[in-house]
């Protein structure tokens, strides 16, 4: 289920306030702002990182740090018996996989917010039905808590469980865009075509960033 409008809004604004503090030395090599809480030291900026996190995509592999290291990726969050918004952000994520095809240093992470159900042969059933390629689109499922804490503390968007909600979850609908160096670097509607077709030209613009 999508999250409260005004919720995404308020999270998007408070990354881009922070985005907004960058030295002009930094504007000067950055392409595009980074998300997320930063902090100056005396030689250079401390931006907010993707922490640590260990994970099993549908082929049952571990899907880690290590696997995202020099990467550009885009992750998102979602469960496989989702009716409402995960079949659009998935049918669009097809649209990046296919621009990025043959671009080995683009990577899609999906993260299940119901780990109990979506199981690896789930999670492979699922992923078959996008198309997806093997190591180029990655389900992951794993331990609850640590992905919604990873959702919450290092992506900056909330999922979580949620007997209110029609289908017992609730998750952002943003797809976040992640450079080389583990650092947010867009948040884009991940139901919105038009959204998507502004995340592949920021995957190329990224890539055009001398790090």
């Amino acid at each position: 289920m999508k999250l409260n409008p005004t919720l995404s809004l308020l999270i998007l604004s408070g990354a881009l306030l922070f985005s907004a503090c960058d030295s002009n030395a930094d504007k000067k090599k950055l392409v595009l702002p980074v998300f997320g809480e930063k902090k100056a030291s005396e030689t250079d900026t401390i931006y907010h990182t993707i922490g640590k996190f260990s994970f099993t995509n549908q082929f049952g592999e571990t899907v880690n740090n290590k696997t995202v290291e020099n990467k550009i990726y885009v992750a998102d969050f979602f469960f496989a018996t989702c009716e409402s918004i995960c079949p659009a952000i998935s049918t669009n994520l097809k649209d990046v996989q296919k621009e990025f095809e043959n671009d080995d240093s683009l990577l899609i992470l999906c993260h299940t917010v119901n780990p109990l159900h979506d199981t690896v042969e789930v999670l492979n059933a699922y992923s078959q039905t996008y198309g997806a390629k093997k190591n180029k689109w990655h389900f992951l499922t794993g331990n609850k808590k640590e992905i919604y804490d990873l959702a919450k503390d290092s992506y900056l968007v909330n999922a979580l469980e949620a007997d209110g909600s029609p289908e017992g979850f609730l998750h952002s609908e943003l797809l976040l865009l992640v450079d080389k160096k583990g650092r947010i670097r867009g948040m884009f509607d991940g139901t919105d075509k038009a959204q998507v077709q502004k995340l592949i030209k920021e995957i190329k613009l990224l890539k055009t960033e001398s790090n």
